[in-house]
Order: C-alpha cells, then sequence, then structure tokens
C-alpha cells in the first residue's frame, strides 16, 4: 500500500514510497525534459518520454509490472514486437516503445514483469511515444537512461524555480506548487495553457457534463496572464499573448473561436465516443470541445485586458498583436448589444449575460488606455462612447430589484458568480452600495462551506469562483473572512496541492477535469490580492 508521496523539490517528478509486509519501496514517475534543455527553454524539446523508477529502501519487496496499450482511444488494438531489448506497440499512426532494464513477459495483448527489488537495487521503465515517420526519431536511445532523464529532468525544473518561483505572498508554497502545475499544462513551443490534460472527467456524476478541457480557452486568458506574472514571470504570459495573435491570422469578418488547440487549431469539432463507458460509468466521453463555434462577447476583454496588464513587460506590440487587439475593440464596439452563450459555454440558448456585456467594457476600457501604442487611424472617441454606454445599460438592465443584486442575466433574478467579476476588473468598486449587496448575497445564496456554485441549481462548488469571492470580501474591507475562506479552499487541494475544476462537498470529491489551470489561477490571484491588501494596510505603508 501507498504509505506517501510527494512531488521532489519544486518539480512533477512523483516519488511514492509503497509499504509491504516483507520491505519497502519508493516509485518514481515522471515525463521526462530533455537533457539541456533549461530554464525558458524546458518542454520545447521533449524525449516524449513517460519514465518510472523502482528503488528498494528496505527488506525484500516482490513486485508485478503491467502494461495494457490501447491506441486510437482503445479502437485499435497494438502489435507487439520484441526486438533488441526493446518491445515495440504498434498500430495506427502510433508506436510505443517500452525500454526496462531486466525481462520483460509478452502475453497475448499486454507486457508483464515480475521481479523483486531488494534495499538499494533498482528497476526501471521507460515508455516512448515515437513518431514511426520520423526516421531521426526512431532511435531515441540517444535520450539517455532513465536515471539520465531523471537527473535531466531534475535540473531542468531547478532551471526553471530560478527564474520563476520567488512568490512570498500568502500562501505562498501552495502559489508556487500552482505556478509549477501552470509550467506543465503549457505547449512550451507556443506558449498556449491548456484547461486541463483530462477529457470527460465529469463535473458532477450522472449528469452528462463530461467536456473535453485539452485546450486553450480564450476565456481563461486574463487570469492566467495574471497569475503567470504573479508566481512564475511575464515571459511565460508574453509567449501565450503572441501565440493568440498569430492562431487566429489577419483579422477580418470570421468568426473568433474561443477555444484553440495548442497548437493554434481553430476547428476542434466534438464527437463522442460511444464504446467507452467513461469515468465511473458517465457517458459520453467527448473529444473536442463544440464550444470553439460559439459565440462569447467576453473573449475581447479577456484578450485586451491581458495586453494592458503586460503593457510595461512589452516596450512594443508586434504588428499582429496591435491588428488582433484593435479587430477585437471593434468587435466589441459593434456587438456588445448581441446576445452571445456566455462564459459557462450555455448550450441551450443565448442570453444578454451580464459578464460578457462587463467584459465587452473591458475590451473598450483598455483599448483606450492602450490606443496610442495600437497604431494610427483609431476611432478612440467612437471607443470611449461605446464603453461608457455599456457601463450605463449593465448597471441599469443586469439590476434586480426582487434579487437585490446584479443578476446573471438582463431582466432576470438569478445569482450568478460571474458578476463576481466586476470589481475584479475594475467595471465597479467593491464597496459601491449595488455591488456590495451583490456580493453579499451571492455569498449568502450560492455557498457551499468555503465553496459557492456558480448558480443556485448547481450541485457542486466551483473553484475559481470561490477564489474570486475571497477577491471581492477582500476589495470590501472584509480581509478576515476573505483569508478565512480563502485558507479554507487552500484545503480543498489534494495531497499534492493539485485542484479541480469543481468539488462535491456532501462526497469530499474533487470533480471535473484536473488538474484545473482555472482552479490554480483562481488561487494564485486570490493569494496576491490578499497579499497586496495586506500590504498596503501595514504600517508605514
Amino acid at each position: 500500500t501507498a504509505s506517501k508521496r510527494a512531488y521532489v523539490g519544486e518539480s512533477l517528478v512523483l516519488r511514492t514510497e509503497f509499504e509491504g509486509p516483507d520491505g519497502a519501496v519508493a516509485v518514481t514517475d515522471f515525463m521526462a525534459l530533455a537533457q539541456g534543455s533549461l530554464g525558458h527553454d524546458i518542454g520545447k524539446r521533449v524525449p516524449h518520454a513517460l519514465v518510472r523508477i523502482v528503488e528498494g529502501i528496505r527488506g525484500r519487496v516482490t513486485l508485478e509490472m503491467e502494461l495494457v496499450a490501447r491506441f486510437e482511444y482503445g479502437l485499435a488494438l497494438p502489435w507487439l514486437e520484441a526486438r533488441e531489448g526493446v518491445v515495440e506497440m504498434r498500430a495506427g499512426p502510433t508506436v510505443l516503445r517500452l525500454e526496462s532494464d531486466g525481462p520483460v513477459d509478452l502475453e497475448s495483448d499486454r507486457i508483464t514483469a515480475h521481479f523483486e527489488i531488494d534495499q538499494g537495487q533498482s528497476r526501471s521503465f521507460v515508455l516512448r511515444a515515437i513518431d514511426p515517420l520520423d526516421d531521426a526519431a526512431q532511435d531515441r536511445s540517444s535520450d539517455g537512461t532513465a536515471s539520465e532523464l531523471l537527473e535531466a529532468t531534475l535540473e531542468g525544473w531547478r532551471s526553471w524555480n530560478e527564474l520563476h518561483v520567488s512568490y512570498d505572498g500568502e500562501a505562498s508554497a501552495l502559489a508556487r506548487r500552482s505556478a509549477v502545475v501552470l509550467q506543465g499544462l503549457t505547449d512550451a513551443r507556443t506558449g498556449a495553457v491548456i484547461a486541463a490534460p483530462t477529457t470527460s472527467l465529469p463535473a458532477h456524476l450522472g449528469r452528462g457534463d463530461t467536456w473535453d478541457y485539452r485546450y486553450v480557452w480564450l476565456r481563461d486568458l486574463s487570469f492566467t496572464m495574471r497569475a503567470l506574472w504573479v508566481a512564475a514571470c511575464p515571459t511565460e504570459a508574453d509567449r501565450f499573448l503572441g501565440f493568440l495573435a498569430h492562431s487566429l491570422g489577419r483579422p477580418g469578418d470570421r468568426h473568433v473561436p474561443i477555444v484553440l488547440g495548442s497548437d493554434g487549431r481553430r476547428d476542434i469539432s466534438e464527437h463522442q465516443l460511444d464504446h467507452l463507458a467513461g469515468h465511473r460509468d458517465n457517458r459520453p466521453v467527448r473529444v473536442g470541445n463544440q464550444a470553439w463555434d460559439q459565440r462569447q462577447l467576453d473573449v475581447m476583454g479577456e484578450v485586451l485586458d491581458s495586453a494592458y496588464l503586460l503593457r510595461e513587460q512589452i516596450p512594443e506590440f508586434d504588428p499582429e498583436t496591435r491588428e488582433m487587439l484593435r479587430d477585437f475593440a471593434d468587435r466589441a464596439a459593434a456587438g456588445w448589444r448581441e446576445p452571445d452563450a456566455g462564459m459557462w459555454e450555455a448550450r441551450d440558448r443565448e442570453r444578454h449575460y451580464t459578464s460578457s456585456k462587463v467584459m465587452c467594457w473591458v475590451a473598450l476600457d483598455r483599448a483606450v488606455k492602450l490606443s496610442a501604442r495600437l497604431g494610427e487611424g483609431i476611432d478612440t472617441a467612437g471607443w470611449e462612447r461605446e464603453r461608457d454606454e455599456i457601463h450605463a445599460t449593465v448597471v441599469r438592465e443586469a439590476w434586480s430589484d426582487s434579487a437585490g443584486a446584479y443578476a446573471g442575466a438582463f431582466g432576470s433574478d438569478e445569482l450568478d458568480a460571474s458578476v463576481l467579476l466586476m470589481p475584479l476588473v475594475d467595471f465597479l468598486p467593491a464597496t459601491d452600495s449595488r455591488m456590495a449587496a451583490t456580493i453579499r448575497h451571492i455569498d449568502e445564496g450560492l455557498s457551499q462551506g468555503p465553496l459557492i456554485r456558480r448558480w443556485k441549481d448547481e450541485q457542486n462548488g466551483f473553484v475559481i469562483c470561490s477564489y474570486w469571492l475571497v477577491e471581492c470580501l477582500a476589495l470590501m474591507g472584509d480581509v478576515d473572512a476573505a483569508r478565512e475562506r480563502f485558507e479554507a479552499l487552500n484545503g480543498l487541494a489534494n495531497d499534492l496541492g493539485l485542484m479541480g475544476e469543481m468539488f462535491d462537498p456532501a462526497s469530499g470529491q474533487i470533480m471535473g477535469n484536473f488538474p484545473q489551470t482555472f482552479s490554480h489561477v483562481g488561487m494564485i490571484n486570490a493569494s496576491w490580492r490578499l497579499t497586496e491588501l495586506g500590504r498596503r494596510s501595514a504600517p508605514g505603508e
């Protein structure tokens, strides 16, 4: 049985100790970094290798290894071939190669190994993904042995941390762990940060909300940028913005996708894998995400807010980024009166969502402030006019007398946690009487312990919204309540400091795709908010 596990230092190398009646072993698992890949370059060139090293700690332990590979989401059963000390698994466009420093057995559709480990001994396994069409990729032995890959991976993480993980704010250890998680979720080739590395883990049991999150959401951009700026460094944030401009291409009348592949792909159309049962029999299993084709007006604000956040780190926007920012401001000015799917990606109907209008206001507000850096021929006065009209419209149309709060959509009286963004993006101060009432009503009406739900009928708490409430309470001046909730939320991370999208307070289970960028971003940003407010109120500040 596993007795304890932890990451090795500030890395994603996982060490787990197992205790048995006759001894104990340590199992080290990691995705390998390339030898000589250091600092900002980690992950740009990778061996595509998953490594496991088993070491004897005490006594003698008998172990069994079993590898059952399935390709194309289980549709293809691979051929197994042992040759030259390795076993290759081949099917379709994929080849997996298992290397081991001891004997393995082929048993029809699986690879097994039975072995004993004494104290001081070790056994290693390296599973590599090989492109069968790339002759240069066929020989990966030059990437190193398991122990050499471990040394290179730890050195890569150490070098990255020397440049990045120096944050010393509230709950600094968890914030630093979250920064490492964000780096692990980053496609280093492009700087794009995916929402999660998994698909189809249910947000609720038995409700079919099993989505594929292995993509990049524009909606998450400004929150992620701030978190990278706070707990990592501006280099990562800068690369992310450049990736977006290059991926979207030349501005035009085309639909702006709200989700992209980490390589910049637009079309990630969704389909279901009906032959798979799903996690705990929760169907359907999905590949792709149809949200890419939705209309979500808030994304323009996310992108322009990101650019504004990085204004001091980026001396001059490149031409592609400049054109993208101008185009997004114009789109916000022209389209804010239209309904959309909202930031929660409603699939049944479009509405006039409050948060979408607020983020259109953000787009125009930031565009006006950045106008001197966006080139010639800008209608700044037009942007200002539309910005002010959005503000007046939201204040008038989003307020619900019956709810005593700003509602989630115009003409509604339903509370929605997304309106907590209003003070966080400087649309209204948290101390504004109506905004303060909204924060209190959301706290009272949507809370489940330290968590809040996105809306009343939702069963589980949504982690980033709960951290938004922490920020709002702090901005209202109730720092003690904010810190108490913040500490309770941090306690919901698992033993490795990882967070999912949602949390079921009844069962105590982390729910949704995992680990979730949005949740780790929320933690970092709430930590920064509490830290900054604490410094401002400190004597002598």
